[in-house]
């Protein structure tokens, strides 16, 4: 096993456990380590802190599976973490039936670049580090064992591969597809799962708690829907009795998707439902234009942010949306409005949703900070994997 030095002083981020070493803080590597291999983590005195995966083509050149420099990072390992992790989503209540379900979030359940989501008896796993890669076998035979589901696809399609040095890798670990259409029932709605082609792992898990949070409060209401993808916001919406849900995102697939799982739910009243296939930017000016006002405003845009490197550029992203929404909000409406950009803080999120309600001379008030889902756990040596943070406002 190699082992990887420190720069003097630059053991104190391990010592907090923190799971990430990055170019600046590696002296040397002795030994030789191909990508996803583990290495042994000392100071720069040569005192053992802990066991991680070497990413030589990464500017994180390494990241921790254990703080215990004494624990061997073998099958018996990843069956461990993993059976750890599904345990604890067990153990909450309110995660009790749910059919879509997250098992692993990556660095939160020490298990770094590793996604495991599960919907009903299939599991779709993403893997985007050397390391979790090199280990896909004993991560996949462990969520069998742990699960019991009947078949793993892997979506390791995400454009952070690239700077793994690891090309895109999609298809079924273990299993077939069903004859049957996947599909998941999130608080009383049926939704489609496109495990193959949708975004994610195929579904937006981690706004589950916000979309029944939006059902309580859309009775009555006209809901504008942004970046609706395929239409969570705006199901819940119809089914907490909103009076009109209108629907806008670029995307004629997802629209489409949309629209199929408004048909799976009968329950729902499907002429209340509006749909426009639109640059959600240039639509919002359109409306505002056109004099159109709405009681719930809902934006949840894609994610502008990767890194604290385009936090600016992100910023003027999310600052245009607000103010327009701000503009187009009812006196008294309510408008829920997110941020999944990591390099994107929650404070410097709610400056920007200030400012723009700012410019729009429009006072606001936070209701509610809104956040991920409880299978989606922060560690709190890793405040890093809270990437979702939300605000519920209500103007004035």
């Amino acid at each position: 096993m190699a082992t990887l030095t420190l720069h003097p002083g630059k053991e104190k981020s391990v010592l907090r456990r923190r799971p990430w070493l990055f170019s600046g803080a590696v002296a040397q590597l002795d030994g030789r380590a191909r990508p996803g291999d583990t290495v042994d983590v000392v100071s720069h005195e040569g005192r053992m802190l802990a066991r991680a995966a070497w990413s030589p083509d990464s500017q994180i050149r390494a990241r921790v599976w254990s703080f215990d420099a004494a624990e061997t990072i073998d099958h018996a390992f990843f069956k461990r973490r993993v059976t750890a992790s599904v345990a604890r989503r067990a153990a909450l209540p309110e995660l009790s039936g749910q059919h879509g379900l997250r098992l692993i979030h990556a660095e939160s359940d020490g298990l770094p670049g590793v996604i495991a989501d599960r919907y009903g008896d299939t599991v779709v796993v993403q893997l985007t580090t050397a390391g979790a890669d090199k280990w896909r076998g004993a991560i996949a035979d462990s969520l069998l064992k742990a699960t019991g589901c009947a078949r793993i696809y892997e979506r390791s399609d995400v454009e952070v591969r690239k700077l793994e040095g690891l090309e895109a890798v999609t298809g079924w670990i273990h299993g077939t597809a069903s004859d049957d259409e996947l599909a998941i029932t999130e608080n009383c709605v049926h939704m489609a799962v496109d495990i193959v082609g949708g975004h994610k792992t195929g579904f937006y898990l981690d706004q589950r708690d916000n979309r029944r949070r939006l059902a309580e409060l859309a009775r009555d209401r006209r809901v504008l829907n942004c970046f609706c993808y395929t239409a969570g916001f705006s199901l819940q919406a119809l089914a907490g009795g909103a009076r009109e849900v209108v629907s806008i995102d670029s995307s004629g697939p997802a629209l489409a998707t949309a629209q199929r799982n408004l048909a799976l739910n009968p329950q729902l009243d499907a002429s209340r439902a509006l749909w426009r296939e639109a640059d959600v930017f240039a639509e919002l000016r359109n409306m505002r234009g056109a004099g159109e006002s709405f009681d719930l405003i809902i934006l949840d845009p894609p994610k502008f942010a990767n890194t604290a490197a385009h936090a600016e550029r992100a910023a003027r992203a999310y600052k245009d949306i607000n103010l327009h929404a701000m503009q187009l909000l009812a006196p008294g409406g309510l408008l829920m409005t997110y941020s999944c950009s990591g390099g994107v803080s929650a404070e410097l999120f709610q400056k920007i949703v200030a400012g723009a309600a700012l410019d729009a001379g429009r006072t606001a008030r936070i209701v509610q900070r809104l956040q991920g889902a409880a299978d989606h756990p922060v560690d709190l040596a890793f405040p890093e994997g809270e990437y979702l943070k939300g605000l519920l406002l209500q103007g004035d």
